[in-house]
């Protein structure tokens, strides 16, 4: 026989000696397991001392014939087998049954009287089954039997390990099986169905004749193999005195339920949720026509497959029906559209993060991790999980280490993260540079990455593999050659998915929207980034006069600044005050978006079919919770430490009669915002960052003050030019060169150390502002802004602090005066720049010095030529010229 032969018998799976006791005696063997306590001795000959120590396990296994003792385990189970491998050595011939043969004895088991008075979800087939009109009656469909019963497709894989993914072979296999109980089964090969040869006993008839009839209809929906033809909803008949798989049947031009096949459940495990479709209509057991076959599989349903997980054909009907282990009534619930689309939804990390939070058409999924108080929704890592889950993927590995320090306090954690495909293949390997005080905060970041990595993916699946190896910065290998391939429908399934079809330039343009703030501020609270914020809000589908609400939620809390929600959202929040209400029109998202949060699908589709819709937010700003960070230097400092760090940049603006600022790491604007609200000889601005998320709610904030002032004869009327520029600033860009002033305010804390280096070379000797301000918190000043002094380690050395926590769990370092006198003063020697430090928060020369230490450099010679004017590798996001500019 040659290699490879198909007709090569598979390998039987492995039985462990207590199944084949199990196989043997049944209930009669008995396991009795002793506990031993260890004994240790204590160094004298002949005395021996019982000391406290593990316990170990012994078991004594009795059977009808002998008993047999174990030998000394730590674990109970492994005393157990111990001892039922000794029981199976003592045997002379011990019977084991062949997986064939255990396939035979359940099908008998599940065809007896016995069987047939269970609450076994099989159980109600086949009562249902007796409800069958005509020759069908009693009839249950083979393929039935491995989806309702684990032990027998457990079975068929133990014969066949390759057929988890082949029905028809399956029914085969059971089907043959049962032609060896032809006195008390008979197999319908032309049906593809099973049924006792001998009726049921009288009583057993008679309680089915005697069941009421109820008339029942479900919800349940048709999908369509066609992805050009919308899924439509019906409803389905399953009164008490019918078949449902008949009715599904006939819904999918099936002759009868034996030509229907079922998915595996979908969503949760326990679920009843599946997907019904026609098998090929030579579904006979030796696939005698093999063409029609290939035939039915050209028709494979994307939106199925992608759901189940695996390869459906045709038309298929997603129904939530069945029978369950509590009862022996047929289990049913509604299938709606919404639904549907909410399953869609679970199988992307983005949408697995909005339907956590309950706001489908509001939240998004955030860019970065923070502390467990301000992140909302499910965490990270649960999301993660979750997304493989429902992929079949196995379960992600995470490994985390650490730095190796000798002191507690000094130990940071780093996690990397690893994603298999179901053949152990390599699909993500992420490795972050980033350390963290928390194994926790490690975990989370890292599982954020890989999200970030994958939500790209599937909303950019045209993107060349070359742009993915390596991560393109995400500290991450991919290899999506190794995805399985119900992730390839995802184009075909999510056709405008968030993020398809939009390059970063347009969003500034596409997502800036008129709005009205109402009301007076019951609180003299704005939120900036980092607060908190509650909202309540209802989303509207508005069509000239038609509105139908979409989405709703009383209380809403995100935090500013976090990308937690759209955009324009995020936006107008930012403008309002505590108390206020807003209203806003923004571009419809994708219509599965509005489906996965409407009840009422067909009112929503009427709207969409006429054209010229929107959405329409009408939000109230209920409170504001600013940062630990800010609250902590209000409680302190007046005005606030933000505050007085604009009003140090406007100092300098005004006496160095600056024209041309730049902001170095603008984030969303709040200091260009800040900035317009006072007099200045400023005529064009820059914003530099490389985040294309903030930009745009920066140019959002900007766009609006810059154009209610373009009317009035406001203080900024002399501005003629403001741009935000989205790029990395520790890459040059000529129209960034040569400013008057730069600025770049609590900014570096956010990099690691070696970056925040290269930006102080790459701006002094690159860039050249003839002044440029940083600032950043002086470490050292904590202590007073965490109300507390350093405790005592809990250690020896009774000397030693404990450090105070960084004012941000986002900031990577804090220096002290000296540390940060020292990185300004290198730079200024290497660059010809005189510096000067100082402040805002605190007096100057007392203890422990300012909140934000400032350094302030200065260019006194004249500015060289620019040799690389035509550098400009930053992206444009927004572009304000005034009237007369």
């Amino acid at each position: 026989m040659a290699a490879g032969d198909s007709s090569l018998p598979s390998k039987k799976a492995v039985v462990n000696p207590k199944t084949i006791i199990h196989q043997r005696f049944g209930d009669k063997a008995h396991y009795n397991i002793e506990e031993i306590q260890e004994s240790g001795s204590n160094g004298c000959p002949g005395l021996v001392v019982s000391q406290k120590g593990p316990c170990l396990y012994r078991c004594c296994l009795q059977l009808p014939e002998f008993s047999v003792v174990s030998d000394i385990f730590k674990r109970k189970k492994d005393a157990m087998q111990s001892a039922a491998e000794k029981a199976v050595e003592k045997l002379s011939d011990p019977p084991v049954e062949d997986p064939s043969d255990q396939l035979v004895s359940r099908l008998s088991y599940l065809f007896s009287n016995e069987f047939y008075s269970t609450c076994h979800p099989l159980s109600g087939h086949f009562r249902a089954a007796l409800q069958r009109e005509g020759c069908i009656n009693g009839f249950v469909p083979a393929s039935l039997m491995p989806i309702y019963d684990s032990k027998i497709f457990n079975l068929c894989k133990s014969i066949r390990p390759d057929v988890e993914s082949k029905p028809l072979e399956v029914t085969s296999m059971i089907m043959d099986a049962a032609t060896r109980l032809s006195d008390t089964i008979f197999a319908s090969k032309e049906l593809l169905s099973l049924r006792r040869t001998s009726p049921y006993p009288p009583e057993v008839l008679q309680s089915v004749k005697d069941s009421c009839m109820q008339e029942t209809y479900v919800k349940v929906i048709r999908v369509p193999y066609s992805t050009a033809k919308i899924i439509e909803p019906l409803a389905l008949d399953v009164s008490s005195n019918k078949y449902y798989m008949d009715a599904i049947a006939r819904e999918l031009g099936a002759e009868d339920a034996s030509m229907v096949l079922l998915s595996r459940s979908i969503g949760k495990a326990s679920s009843e949720t599946r997907l019904y479709f026609h098998g090929p209509k030579s579904f006979q057991l030796d696939l005698e026509s093999e063409s029609e076959v290939k035939d039915h599989q050209a028709n494979l349903n994307a939106r199925a497959s992608y759901l189940s997980g695996q390869d459906i054909y045709g038309d298929a009907i997603l129904a939530t029906i069945g029978y369950t282990w509590k009862s022996c009534d047929i289990f049913h619930e509604d299938v709606s559209q919404r639904t549907y689309y909410r399953l869609l939804m679970n199988k992307v990390p983005s949408g697995i993060y909005k339907l956590s939070r309950e706001a489908v058409v509001a939240a998004e999924l955030p860019e970065k991790f923070g502390a467990r108080s301000s992140w909302r929704g499910l965490l990270p890592r649960d999301i993660l999980c979750t997304f493989c889950r429902q992929h079949r993927l196995p379960e992600p590995v995470f490994s985390s280490t650490t730095n190796g320090a000798t002191r507690p306090s000094e130990e940071t954690f780093k996690c990397e993260v690893k994603i298999f495909s179901k053949h152990q293949d390599l699909i993500i390997h992420c490795h972050p540079a980033e350390s963290f005080k928390k194994q926790s905060d490690a975990v989370q970041n890292a599982s954020l990455k890989v999200l970030s990595c994958l939500n790209n993916y599937l909303t950019k699946l045209n993107m060349g593999q070359e742009k993915w190896t390596n991560g393109d910065g995400l500290d991450l290998n991919f290899y999506p050659e190794h995805i399985s391939k119900e992730l390839q429908f995802f184009s075909l399934v999510h056709k405008s998915w968030p993020g398809t079809n939009q390059s970063n330039s347009e969003i500034a343009d596409t997502t800036i929207s008129s709005y009205n703030v109402e009301g007076s501020e019951s609180e003299n609270t704005t939120p900036s980034n980092g607060c908190l914020v509650c909202i309540c809000y209802s989303v509207f589908l508005v069509n000239e006069g038609d509105r139908e609400l979409i989405e709703k939620n009383d209380e809403f809390e995100f935090e500013l600044g976090s990308e937690a929600v759209i955009p324009d959202l995020e936006a107008v929040v930012a403008q309002m005050g505590v108390g206020q209400s807003a209203r806003f029109r923004v571009e419809l998202p994708p219509e599965e978006l509005i489906f996965a949060a409407n009840d009422d699908p067909l009112r929503t589709l009427s709207l969409l079919s006429s054209g010229g819709c929107s959405l329409e937010f009408s939000m109230t700003l209920l409170r504001v919770t600013e940062p630990l960070e800010d609250r902590m230097e209000k409680a302190l400092f007046s005005p606030s430490l933000s505050k007085q760090r604009v009003q140090y940049a406007v100092q300098h603006i005004r006496e160095s009669c600056a024209t041309f600022l730049v902001d170095f790491g603008c984030g969303s604007g709040s200091l260009l915002d800040s900035l317009l609200d006072y007099p200045t000889s400023l005529e064009r601005i820059v914003g530099v960052d490389i985040s294309y998320k903030a930009l745009p709610r920066a140019a959002k904030t900007l766009h609006s003050k810059l154009s209610r002032n373009r009317t009035s004869s406001g203080q900024h009327s002399g501005l003629k030019h403001a741009l935000l520029l989205e790029g990395s600033i520790t890459t040059f860009d000529s129209r960034v060169y040569g400013c008057d002033i730069g600025t770049c305010l609590e900014v570096i804390e956010h990099m690691e150390e070696d970056e925040a280096t290269l930006f102080g070379h790459v701006v002094l000797s690159s860039f050249y502002p003839k002044i440029l301000i940083v600032s950043t918190p002086n470490y050292e000043y904590n202590v007073i802004l965490q109300k507390s002094t350093p405790d005592e380690e809990d250690t020896e050395d009774k000397s030693q602090t404990k450090p105070c926590k960084f004012r941000n769990f986002d900031h990577k370092f804090e220096w002290t005066r000296e540390q940060f006198r020292m990185w300004a003063s290198e730079l200024s020697g290497k660059h010809n720049y005189s510096v000067e430090f100082s402040g805002v928060g605190g007096v100057e020369g007392v203890e422990p010095g300012f909140a934000s230490q400032i350094a302030v450099f200065r260019r006194a010679w004249d500015l060289p030529k620019n040799g690389n004017s035509t550098d400009m590798p930053y992206k444009v996001i927004w572009d304000w010229r005034s009237d007369n500019a």
